[in-house]
């Protein structure tokens, strides 16, 4: 019984934490696009290594 209780309420509150954080995944998404296409520059071209990374680039 107890169990079934806190298994919906941790159904609602990851809803809730769900809707509450999607704002702020789309702006760091936004902000994550834009230091990605800024070329060498930013925190996504450390992750690129290797002959994927040099593809890419034209």
């Amino acid at each position: 019984m107890f169990r079934a209780i806190a298994d919906v309420l941790r159904q609602i509150g990851g809803a809730i934490a769900t809707v509450v954080t999607l704002p702020f995944r789309a702006v760091a998404s936004l902000f994550g696009g834009a230091s990605r296409s800024a070329g060498r520059g930013g925190r996504g071209a450390g992750r690129r290594s290797g002959r994927m990374g040099r593809g890419r680039r034209v």
